[in-house]
């Protein structure tokens, strides 16, 4: 099987640990190598489990961090991301033809620490005797993959810059909440989570980056305009050392806040 058609197994593979075990397999050829075309009926809806169910985002229940069922609740959703994540890595790979072959190489490492990052997750909810499905979760995730197929400047502006963004902004009041219920190794795994997403958004920083080059725009006033056109609103607060190390200056963090709500 070529590198391609591994990656399209793995996007396409539905048991969350079967597809973990296929993204730690994942390898490109060493150096420059040639892109396939992506057949004519492109990809579709990734490989996932029939559980969880999804429901909308506002139906999805919110509890408390004092209780083992609350912080199993939290981690069910932090996996939840970390399994569409992984879909959103691959699709990266594969949806996108032309690109360089440090883009393949930098998504498929993302692929293969969100498959990390989930094993981790699932390994505590099974200590907290939860497992990945036994909550229901929603898909705005891979509905922002659907919104962004058909361009990779909007994917990168709208996936690792905007949603994987928030979560550089988001994890450290959770890591906060749950050092005082005393769960330290969710924390544990959370710090390492947090750690790695940085390099995450700046990958997408960098091929965004890219993406404008190559079509003579700047970067910044098109960043801000890609937003307001899909009326994305980035509310406080914001992770500045994080995104600093992500590739957003201190300039264009003001300009996110100041946006119009």
């Amino acid at each position: 099987m070529d590198a391609f058609a591994a990656i399209h197994a793995a996007l396409a593979e539905p048991d969350p640990p079967a597809k973990c075990e296929r993204v730690a397999a994942l390898a490109l050829p060493p150096g420059d190598f040639p892109v396939p075309a992506m057949a004519e009926d492109g990809i579709g809806v990734p490989g996932r489990p029939q559980r969880p169910v999804l429901i909308h985002p506002r139906d999805v229940p919110h509890r408390g961090l004092g209780s083992v069922a609350g912080r199993a609740a939290l981690l069910h959703a932090v996996a939840h991301i970390e399994f569409n994540a992984i879909n959103l890595a691959l699709d990266a790979c594969w949806r996108f033809r032309g690109m360089p072959a440090g883009y393949y190489r930098d998504w498929l490492s993302v692929a293969q620490d969100e498959a990390r990052h989930f094993t981790m997750l699932s390994g505590r909810l099974a200590q907290l005797g939860t497992a990945y499905g036994d909550l229901p979760a929603h898909n705005g995730l891979w509905e922002a993959a659907e919104k962004t197929a058909d361009d990779p400047l909007l994917r990168m502006a709208l996936v690792p810059r905007v949603l994987e963004a928030r979560g550089l902004d988001v994890t450290p009041g959770m890591i906060q909440r749950l050092t005082e219920a005393g769960d330290a190794g969710t924390v544990a795994i959370l710090r390492v989570i947090l750690d790695e997403e940085v390099r995450h958004v700046a990958i997408g920083t960098r091929w965004f980056e890219h993406l404008c080059a190559q079509r003579g725009l700047e970067p910044k006033p098109t960043f801000a305009r890609l937003l307001a056109e899909h009326r994305v609103r980035v509310a406080p607060p914001l992770n500045r050392e994080a995104r600093r190390l992500a590739g957003f200056g201190d300039a264009e963090m003001d300009a996110l806040l100041a946006a119009p709500r």
